[in-house]
């Protein structure tokens, strides 16, 4: 019964990415077999990054058109501070979900790069120990054939010397000689795997170099896109230019970083797709020309329904071994008494059979298919399962952090000119304004500047002592904006009003004590005073 297609089953993700178009670079729809050596097929792989360039292009124009407007079509004045509010939030939460998407896309990276970092390496694990088991049955085999050739002929040669004189000894002679060729026939028949043009260290030493590379420069990104982010949300929240302008910079190179990793990703995810759909037929194409076909699918099924290319091959080397042995075991009984010079040569005979009997059991169990097989079901599941996943993910990755560099990029812009508009804001303020915060705080470091008032100050000081007396006519039209510099003068405590609500038709006012004192304490020599600044 087969095994092989309950042991290794395609994910449905690679029968997705593999229905993908394939395309050439003369937009003719080519087969989607995996065949790196193929020229369409390296186009249609190339022509799947050439998209995401597209996208990249389309999308920097976006951004280009959207900061021209931005810079070119300016609303009125009136406008904008009627807006302000709603596109301040507006900014406000376009950073907010650019940095959300920013950490997520992190988050997703992280995990991806990690998922295809194990899958590389059950790969090249499994290469390296695949590789292990075919250098152990070239060196058993080699090593065999060697002590045929060389030992055992140099043993047969010397014991025919002594056994000249007995022609039964040395037909034995003969006939152990056939069977030592026998043996060095079928281990020929052998495949000799280090002739064959895939070399597995080798293929595991390049994807283990590559692997390091891509790992280190994906977690440089990932680090890269996090301290962008980060910094971002910094320089909005202190309102700071420099920062903003850095990160603007910084923010474009990474969105075609992101953009690159895309159509990379996006490319390879579908390559390795197309072998993991079929990847049988890819090694058969690979291997025709130095394997027989049967011993590659004897490895690649591996079914119990399969003979064993090997058995018959085997078995001759196990019968030769074996009557070779009895012979030397007849020898040393019959003919050691008669030639004891032969002694030393029986014996360096029986030990070569011997340690060629025990290289036939490691020889059996290293072409066993279910070794080999394991390491192939381990590299598949290595490459597919964690090695594609691990590749969605990170262009997953790759279109969050474009979409939230993207945000941010438009964000970064509208955040710069509420800034401005607030600065503008702030400069059409009079500093001698009693109402403006920063009017007090200099009045409050400069007591000299606090100690002269303004005009309407004196004014309404001087309406303000006239209201005391009965006759108040003279200040009646004195204007409201006068009566309320008075919360500064005096204190401005709420419970009393500190002016006199002259020509209003209101009852008398209420005066607090702390007013009151004021007022009295109004020299004539300030009142002088007053009048010499009124008169300048």
């Amino acid at each position: 019964m087969s095994t092989a297609r309950v042991d290794y089953i395609a994910p449905w993700w690679t029968y997705w990415l593999h229905n993908f178009p394939h395309i050439n670079l003369r937009l003719k729809p080519v087969d989607g077999s995996f065949n790196p050596q193929e020229e369409n097929y390296q186009q249609s792989l190339i022509f799947l990054v050439c998209v995401v360039a597209a996208g990249l292009g389309l999308n920097l124009l976006f951004l280009a058109i959207y900061l021209g407007c931005l810079c070119c079509c300016r609303s009125d004045e009136e406008d904008e501070e009627e807006t302000k509010r709603p596109r301040s939030c507006c900014v406000t939460w376009t950073a907010v979900i650019a940095g959300l998407l920013c950490c997520a896309a992190v988050g997703v990276g992280f995990y991806g790069n990690s998922e295809m970092n194990d899958g590389v390496y059950q790969l090249t694990y499994s290469l390296y120990h695949a590789n292990h088991t075919l250098k152990g049955v070239n060196t058993l085999v080699s090593g065999t054939m060697d002590s045929m050739q060389g030992s055992l002929k140099q043993h047969l040669a010397r014991l025919d010397e002594i056994f000249a004189m007995r022609g039964d000894y040395i037909q034995t002679l003969r006939f152990m000689q056939q069977m030592a060729d026998n043996i060095i026939l079928q281990l020929t028949g052998l495949p000799d795997w280090g002739q064959t043009k895939v070399d597995l260290a080798k293929i595991a030493d390049q994807t283990n170099y590559v692997e390091y590379y891509r790992w280190l420069t994906y977690l440089l990104l990932l680090i890269l896109d996090l301290v962008i982010c980060l910094v971002a949300c910094l320089g909005l929240a202190k309102q700071s230019r420099w920062l903003l302008t850095t990160m603007m910079t910084f923010g474009v190179l990474t969105l075609i970083l992101s953009w690159a990793s895309l159509g990379v990703d996006t490319a390879t995810a579908v390559g390795t797709s197309d072998f993991c759909v079929a990847p049988d037929k890819f090694i058969m194409n690979l291997t025709h020309s130095g394997i027989s076909t049967d011993i590659v699918h004897y490895y690649l099924y591996c079914s119990q329904s399969m003979p064993n290319p090997f058995q018959q091959a085997l078995t001759i080397y196990q019968r030769s071994v074996t009557t070779m042995q009895i012979q030397i075991q007849g020898l040393l009984q019959f003919a050691v008494p008669m030639f004891p010079t032969a002694e030393r040569d029986l014996l360096g005979i029986q030990k070569l059979l011997n340690g060629s009997e025990a290289s036939l059991h490691q020889l059996t169990a290293l072409l066993d298919c279910r070794s080999l097989h394991k390491d192939y079901l381990d590299a598949l599941i290595g490459v597919c399962y964690d090695g594609v996943e691990g590749l969605l993910y990170l262009s997953l990755f790759s279109l969050l952090a474009a979409t939230a560099f993207c945000a941010m990029l438009c964000a970064i812009p509208r955040a710069w000119r509420h800034f401005d508009n607030r600065d503008r804001d702030y400069d059409d303020i009079d500093e001698e304004d009693p109402f403006n915060p920063q009017a007090r705080r200099i009045a409050s470091h400069n007591p000299v500047r606090g100690q002269i008032h303004s005009f309407c100050s004196y004014s309404s000081s001087m309406g303000s002592q006239s209201s005391l007396q009965p006759p108040a006519q003279a200040v009646s039209n004195a204007p409201v904006s006068e009566y309320m510099n008075q919360s500064v003068l005096f204190g401005g405590n709420p419970r009393y009003e500190n002016v006199p609500l002259i020509g209003r038709g209101s009852p008398p006012p209420s005066y607090s004590p702390s007013m009151r004192a004021t007022y009295l304490s109004v020299t004539d020599d300030q009142l002088r005073h007053t009048g010499s600044d009124l008169q300048v």
